[in-house]
């Protein structure tokens, strides 16, 4: 019966998060103002004031999300919670993996900012628009999916980025060769096959660039062996060796999030509850429909907090 702390990517962003914590909390406050000061702007005040297609733009979504994350943990922290004795795995969606480390103390909370700025920019930049596509696939096996995107390689680059489970898979690479598949994936079944209004090919072998930009990045920033395991992105297995885990994330920007098998991983290690901290429900709503015998939990408002301590402290 153990416990691990998800941490939510990018999609999950939405105008006005935080700003509870933010007014209820100065912990949650001060990691606003700390973000803003080491990105050396107020994104504080486009995450809270909009426009919201500013803070849709990936170099500020990724920091954005990143920090109400924190702010969250932050304010469980103040009020008790020793994540070292609590919380037995971390893990985080794409981005949500930087929301992780910095909870678990590989990374300070500036320079996890200041990472995932760098790391937005360069996805923004990897690729000239129009040249990449995503789709997600509903309805079809992974082993499927993967079958379609290698039927499409004449036309173009083409993989499997995310296997969020439930039958939820998202693939990403040439434009061509993604609507090429997502044509495929209908004709073989899928119930869906949608295109994706996003302004990059994010985790597709077209990222390479934003991987070695990455690789130099994390190269030079200081980084410590997490408190717990992390459950990596692109391995689906724990570890805690700070210099593996900055390797992995630079395969991360190429590679496939393997978050179906990530929950798979936690139901088959005695994980029963997965906390949610950050915006939105979307990880809490794709382990259920992954395992059943795993509950999550979503934290992102001054009751989420109130309600998830009287468990956490029992």
């Amino acid at each position: 019966m153990a416990i691990a702390f998800t941490f939510p990517g990018q999609g999950s962003q939405a105008l006005g998060m935080g700003k509870d914590l933010a007014d209820a909390f100065p912990e949650a406050a001060s990691v606003f103002a700390e973000v803003d000061e080491a990105l050396g702007e107020k994104l504080s005040d486009i995450m809270w004031n909009g426009p919201e297609e500013t803070l849709t733009l990936t170099a500020n979504a990724q920091p954005a999300l990143m920090a109400v994350s924190i702010a969250a943990l932050r304010v469980l922290e103040a009020r008790g919670l020793d994540l070292k004795s609590k919380v037995a795995y971390v893990a985080g969606h794409s981005l949500g993996e930087y929301s992780a480390l910095c909870a678990a103390g590989t990374f300070s909370l500036a320079d996890t900012a200041r990472l995932l700025r760098i790391r937005g920019n360069a996805m923004q930049a990897a690729v000239p628009v129009g040249k990449g596509a995503m789709a997600a696939i509903i309805g079809l096996e992974h082993g499927d999916v993967q079958s379609i995107c290698d039927g499409v390689g004449e036309v173009g680059s083409c993989q499997i980025a995310n296997d969020n489970g439930g039958g939820q898979l998202v693939i990403s690479g040439e434009k061509a060769a993604v609507e090429k598949a997502a044509a495929l994936a209908t004709e073989k079944g899928a119930k869906r096959a949608i295109l994706l209004p996003v302004s990059a090919p994010f985790h597709s072998t077209l990222m390479a660039p934003a991987a070695d930009a990455m690789r130099e990045a994390l190269s030079t920033v200081a980084k410590s062996n997490p408190v717990v395991p992390l459950i990596a992105n692109v391995r689906a297995a724990p570890v805690s060796d700070a210099n593996e885990i900055a390797g992995l994330l630079v395969e991360q920007v190429t590679g496939q999030v393997r978050w179906r098998e990530t929950v798979e991983w936690f139901a088959a290690n005695d994980v029963t509850t997965l906390y949610e901290i950050g915006s939105g429900k979307v990880l809490t709503g794709l382990a259920r429909r992954i395992d059943k015998t795993v509950t999550g939990i979503a934290v992102n408002s001054p009751a989420d907090i109130e309600t998830a301590l009287q468990t956490l402290l029992a």
